[in-house]
């Protein structure tokens, strides 16, 4: 692991947003989880077009007005996923 990372904090990290996530879920309509991944699809769709076009995370984050930080964690998933 890197340096300065703390396994500890990272799981309690982890166990805090599983309880928040079903927390949400308790409270809002499925619907609601539908369509933000449909969000989410359409989203990741604009991310790879535009990124085959050459487009970088400043330019991606302007365009969609997500933060860096969030097409940085959209720009990893896909390429686990091999969509990039």
């Amino acid at each position: 692991m890197d340096e300065g990372v703390d396994p500890t904090k990272m799981c309690s990290s982890l166990v805090e947003k599983v309880i928040q996530s079903k927390q949400l879920r308790a409270v809002f309509h499925p619907g609601v989880l539908e369509l933000f991944e449909a969000w989410l699809e359409e989203l990741e769709d604009e991310v790879i077009k535009s990124k085959a076009k050459g487009a970088d995370p400043a330019a991606l984050s302007q365009e969609t007005g997500i933060p860096l930080s969030g097409i940085a964690f959209i720009l990893a998933k896909l390429a686990r996923e091999g969509r990039l």
